[in-house]
């Protein structure tokens, strides 16, 4: 048993009214003092903050570990601060993660929290996670790789109001040189799970991903990269969703309602 909140809040990042759905689990022996480890999960493009809770079980999956789940929408941004529309990487990566735990009894330590997403946002998932490794101790990133907006979407309207036609190299927007970066600063390295469908159409953006973690020496990220039969679906996503939160090694709690 876990209890769905709908948040309206203004956003002083986007300049307007957002709703987040936020899951929070229920105990038999309330503490209101209990900060609760989070996992900010993210929508793909063309969905929105009721896409995870209505067509997967990511709710039933979680409740075992007391964990609560933010879901916002970040409409079709890439989750990146736009070129030419608003700035959804600074809402979703530091607005939503310092008002949040104000109002709920939300966790802000980085081994609490987590962040994933499919396609859209399982690279929003990689982008966001690896340019902050402070905030996030592992990210899942599901029918997506590091960028998507790769092969077809190059050049495309949808890509250039995206992500303009500045290079993106060096910048945040470029999780693979974040990921660099962290090794190279010697930051702390997110954990990282990583999974497509073999019949994905992102299939080559993800073996592109792959490739660059499974190159480094020792693998510093504990990267786990899984390919399993799948296309790009709810089935798939439903399956590794679970698969992902079992992989954040979190104990059960006892006291919860299930």
């Amino acid at each position: 048993m876990s209890a769905l909140t709908k948040l309206r809040l203004f956003s002083k990042s986007l300049g307007m009214c957002v709703t987040v759905n936020v899951v929070l689990p229920v105990r038999k022996d309330f503490a209101p003092d209990q900060k609760l480890p989070v996992l900010w999960l993210l929508h793909g493009a063309y969905g929105c903050h009721s896409d995870w809770l209505r067509l997967t079980s990511v709710v039933r999956y979680a409740a075992p570990y007391g964990l609560a789940i933010v879901m916002p929408s970040a409409h079709n941004s890439g989750y990146t601060d736009m070129a030419h529309g608003q700035k959804f990487y600074t809402y979703i990566s530091a607005e939503l993660p310092s008002v949040l735990p104000t109002m709920l009894n939300l966790s802000t330590k980085r081994e609490d929290n987590y962040i994933a997403g499919l396609s859209m946002g399982g690279a929003g998932s990689l982008m966001i996670g690896l340019s902050h490794p402070e905030k996030y101790a592992a990210i899942g990133c599901l029918s997506a790789g590091a960028i998507n907006a790769e092969g077809n979407l190059h050049n495309s309207p949808r890509r250039l109001i995206t992500f303009g036609d500045e290079p993106i190299k060096g910048t945040y927007k470029d999780p693979l040189g974040c990921a660099q970066n962290i090794l190279d600063q010697k930051l702390p390295c997110p954990r990282i799970y990583h999974a497509c469908g073999n019949e994905d159409f992102l299939l080559p953006s993800a073996h592109k991903t792959r490739d660059f973690f499974q190159n480094l020496p020792g693998n510093p990220f504990d990267y786990q990269y899984v390919e399993d039969p799948g296309a790009h679906t709810w089935e798939f996503w439903d399956a590794h969703i679970k698969e992902f939160i079992e992989f954040l090694n979190l104990p059960k709690q006892d006291g919860i309602y299930i």
